[in-house]
């Protein structure tokens, strides 16, 4: 299991993720694929020192990429979703 600064890998802001968090207060962040939604529940607490009401996660496939006549994949990452307490917020995506 990885340690909590290596449970978060990043966060992912686009245009649907601040929609996110501009209409329902979610934010979308890049995890280990190990991690399961009780660790990145405690890192983003301890991180953050906000208090996490819901996690989804969701496994992406790596997309399909070509070089020249050689096909080859991107690997594959781990998304979660997390929703805050009413009030909470979190620094990096406001700005």
């Amino acid at each position: 299991m990885p340690t909590i600064h290596r449970t978060i890998v990043r966060p992912i802001v686009t245009e649907k993720s601040s929609a996110a968090y501009q209409d329902r207060g979610e934010y979308t962040f890049e995890v280990h694929p190990d991690a399961n939604k009780t660790s990145i529940k405690q890192a983003i607490e301890s991180l953050f020192g906000v208090k996490v009401t819901g996690v989804w996660t969701s496994q992406q496939r790596g997309k399909l990429r070509r070089v020249g006549g050689k096909a080859g994949l991107r690997p594959r990452w781990k998304k979660a979703i997390v929703t805050l307490k009413a009030g909470d917020s979190i620094e990096i995506f406001e700005g």
